[in-house]
């Protein structure tokens, strides 16, 4: 019996799994390959395929309407899709989302599902008047103003106990200038 001559994707070095994984988009690779072994999980949720996640989808207007334009129509992702992203993947990469494309029919969905701390920006698609009023006077704006107030209430306390440390340490060297070792 000949010996085998394939090789599995998991025998490949990191470095070349993140150049194949650079070339898929994050919203399949996250899907795909979340959740099948370790070693896996550690790439894909790593920041460079978490900090930007457009969850949605983009489909160009050419395939629907035979014309040549770069138009896109923007739809939601499929429920599936979304049901896992919302209960296993999202919680597990939160921290790491800094930007967040989104669809107003899931947008709510998406935003309630995890904490987002260091989101810094959303860019929403398909979104009426009466949903936008209904965003940035409801439960949900409130809930990111209040997340990121919070989050830089902390980094301003972080940053005032370092410069306390600071200040105790150089006192502290400054205690031990004036002692002479004779």
């Amino acid at each position: 019996m000949k010996p085998s001559s394939s090789v599995q994707l998991t025998d490949l070095p990191d470095e070349i799994l993140m150049m194949i994984f650079k070339k898929f988009d994050n919203i399949t690779l996250l899907y795909s390959l979340s959740d099948v072994n370790i070693r896996l999980n550690k790439i894909v949720y790593g920041f460079i395929f978490t900090n930007r996640l457009t969850l949605l989808i983009f489909v160009p207007i050419r395939l629907i309407k035979l014309t040549s334009l770069s138009i896109y129509y923007v739809y939601s992702l499929p429920r599936l899709i979304l049901d896992r992203y919302c209960l296993h993947i999202l919680p597990k990469i939160h921290e790491n989302v800094t930007w967040l494309d989104l669809e107003s029919s899931s947008m709510e969905r998406i935003l309630l599902a995890t904490n987002y701390p260091n989101l810094s920006g959303i860019a929403l698609y398909n979104i009426q008047l009466e949903c936008a009023i209904h965003i940035f006077s409801g439960k949900i704006f409130l809930v990111l103003l209040l997340t990121n107030i919070s989050n830089q209430i902390k980094s301003i306390y972080k940053f005032i106990n370092s410069i306390i440390i600071i200040l105790i340490i150089l006192k502290i060297f400054e205690f031990y200038s004036y002692l002479s070792y004779e």
